[in-house]
């Protein structure tokens, strides 16, 4: 792969930057900066910023899907997401206005010693029987807990009310939560807010084309529609805004990967010798616990059959590069990362599990890496 589709986080200019903007323009108090892009935009008072995330759609979907319509019109510059490139990564960042080293949250399945398993971070279920948990002492949201934006929002500018809209199956993070399960609702609940007398701020989130991506892939024609009727729905909610002093922002977490090859980990001998328990974190972004005595022979396996396709860290390269971003570790990080963690640059994954795993069908795309395509997402905005 060419160096040039090999894309790294950029913490000066990418989604944590745009919620510190938005953050900042509230009174939050922050440590990271702003994105001038959107610093310059928010110079006006508005009464209502609404941050809509459309899980999945990468700058290149987009712009392979739809390059001259109404999103690509008012795009304004083209971002990174953070380390990972993944839902549980990103839209904590969203969530919480700060880079994944400092929440914890890094990828879909961690391994909390405290108890003894992998859980999958976003459904709280066993990462290789999907049991939920229930029953514990204590919650694991409770070992990786932050402040959501909507209370520091809240607190920081008393008159402004801060919402979410989000699918049914999602965990509130906010006291004024709204469900919405497809695109049409969520522009109903923006358009609602919107009209009535308050200041407000709404981060509106859908699953989606994430959902779709993953099972039918980045160019089929399930995603094609559902991003173009996005854009339909969005732009008729922009006409029915206008003179509403209202700040509309449009982005995503993370883009997408097409898959063409699966190496699963628990077939691959020379791996299984070198490890001393299951591997996690995702299919893109994988850390491994090693043997002391077998780190050369794992290293030289990476570098005789994988090297062109993922790049391996061991764990104090990958700290030193900063690449879950700037800020003070949070103390689970040094639990969730084992000695080693590779990171794909390629078509391919590496398949997470153990042999009491659900057999679940594989996914035509995904994301985790740091290709281009994964890396890059877009920032739209119109003023209404």
């Amino acid at each position: 792969m060419n160096n040039k589709n090999i894309i790294f986080p950029n913490y000066e200019h990418c989604i944590l930057n745009t919620i510190t903007s938005i953050l900042k323009y509230y009174n939050v108090e922050t440590k990271y900066n702003g994105l001038l892009e959107l610093d310059n935009q928010l110079k006006a008072n508005y009464r209502n910023i609404v941050l809509v995330i459309l899980d999945g759609m990468g700058h290149q979907i987009l712009n392979n899907i739809s390059p001259n319509n109404f999103f690509s019109k008012n795009l304004i510059t083209k971002l990174t997401t953070v380390c990972p490139s993944t839902t549980t990564a990103a839209i904590t960042t969203y969530y919480s206005g700060k880079p994944p080293i400092e929440t914890g949250w890094i990828a879909m399945s961690q391994y909390f010693k405290e108890y003894g398993r992998a859980i999958e971070m976003l459904r709280k279920t066993d990462s290789y029987t999907y049991e939920p948990l229930k029953d514990y002492n204590k919650d694991i949201y409770d070992l990786i807990k932050y402040t959501p934006i909507y209370k520091q929002i809240e607190e920081a500018s008393p008159k402004v009310k801060a919402y979410e809209i989000l699918p049914n199956f999602c965990e509130p993070h906010s006291k004024r939560s709204i469900n919405a399960d497809d695109i049409e609702t969520l522009c109903e609940s923006i358009k609602s807010i919107c009209t009535n007398k308050d200041n407000n701020f709404i981060l509106a989130y859908n699953n989606n084309p994430d959902t779709l991506l993953h099972k039918f892939g980045c160019s089929s024609n399930e995603v094609k529609k559902f991003i173009l009727n996005a854009e339909k729905n969005i732009e008729k909610l922009c006409y029915e805004l206008k003179n509403t002093n209202t700040l509309l922002i449009i982005s995503s977490d993370h883009g997408h990967k097409d898959i063409e090859k699966v190496y699963k980990i628990i077939d691959i001998k020379e791996i299984q010798d070198c490890i001393i328990m299951p591997p996690s974190l995702e299919s893109r972004v994988v850390t491994f616990w090693v043997k002391e005595d077998k780190k050369q022979k794992f290293e030289e396996y990476f570098e005789n059959n994988l090297k062109n396709e993922f790049i391996l860290f061991t764990k104090d390269q990958f700290l030193e590069k900063n690449l879950l971003g700037f800020g003070d570790k949070h103390k689970k990080i040094d639990d969730f990362l084992g000695n080693y963690i590779a990171i794909s640059i390629g078509n391919s994954i590496l398949k997470l599990g153990t042999e009491i795993s659900k057999n679940i069908p594989e996914k035509k795309s995904t994301h985790c890496g740091f290709t281009r395509d994964e890396m890059e997402v877009p920032l739209i905005i119109k003023k209404l």
